[in-house]
């Protein structure tokens, strides 16, 4: 298996540090804005308890009892370092938020990408142990049976391929080894993948063809989807492995870019 990868993420800004959360939404309402700041740091970024404390300025016992109200809603979890993060109510929402805008965005990267380099263009993304296609532009796309070849909504086990490895590559070391139980690959190729920044080889999602994978960051710099070209071995050969490269890793910056702008647009709430 061919693989390849990029720069290590900068990693946000924690403890004291940090600057203090900023306050987007305002209820006056006390306890529930208490509560609003903490799911903004945590929204921002895995948190210990110390580090929401220093953040929001609010007591450690004020802080302590909403945060575990907001665990037992299901509003905040904690990771397997004790840490909270994005419950799953949250997390869930803001997830298929972030993919709504990721597919909308990719519409024009996809078909530019496609068009120079004659190659099927994906954007794909990881759902539990499953890789499923976001969005597409490939020419001839229907097979011998008229059906699309790799219509938008059709997974693969996350298990095995290019896509695969950068899909997982990125993520927190328990969802990591999660990944890993009977997975075609093994922590050596993920980091060999992180350190190279992409990954080729065998293409799950198109039997036969080839892909070449890299990976999407988000508005937040974490790894939210995968941008894959594919194609038959000999033509994918055929092209210049160093602009084949640059080409894609440009379409996938240009595609961060994009989410970076919705990230950095705040949301209007809706009048009263």
């Amino acid at each position: 298996m061919e693989i390849v990868s990029d720069p290590t993420r900068p990693v946000p800004a924690a403890g004291p540090a940090a600057a203090a959360a900023p306050r987007e939404w305002i209820s006056g309402i006390g306890v529930l804005d208490k509560a609003s700041v903490l799911l903004e740091i945590v929204e921002r970024a895995p948190a210990p308890l110390s580090e929401l404390v220093t953040r929001s300025g609010l007591s450690r016992p004020t802080v302590h009892r909403i945060a575990v109200a907001l665990e037992r809603l299901g509003l905040l979890a904690r990771d397997f370092r004790g840490r909270f993060v994005l419950g799953p109510r949250l997390g869930s929402m803001s997830v298929e938020a972030r993919y709504d805008r990721l597919a909308q965005a990719s519409g024009p990267v996809l078909a530019d990408l496609h068009a120079r380099t004659g190659l099927d263009a994906r954007i794909l993304r990881r759902r539990g142990r499953t890789q499923i296609c976001v969005a597409t532009c490939a020419e001839g796309a229907l097979g011998p049976d008229g059906a699309e070849r790799v219509p938008v909504g059709m997974s693969r086990p996350a298990s095995a391929g290019p896509v695969a490895l950068v899909l997982l590559a990125w993520q927190e070391p328990e969802e990591i080894h999660q990944g890993l139980r009977g997975a075609r690959f093994t922590a050596a190729h993920l980091a060999q993948v992180r350190r190279r920044g992409w990954a080729r080889g065998s293409d799950v999602m198109q039997p036969g063809d080839t892909a070449f994978a890299v990976p999407v960051r988000g508005g937040d710099d974490r790894v939210v989807a995968a941008l894959s070209v594919s194609g038959p071995t000999g033509r994918m050969d055929a092209l210049p492995g160093r602009w084949l490269g640059a080409t894609v890793f440009d379409a996938a910056a240009a595609l961060a870019d994009a989410l970076h702008r919705a990230h950095a647009t705040p949301s209007t709430p809706p009048a009263a």
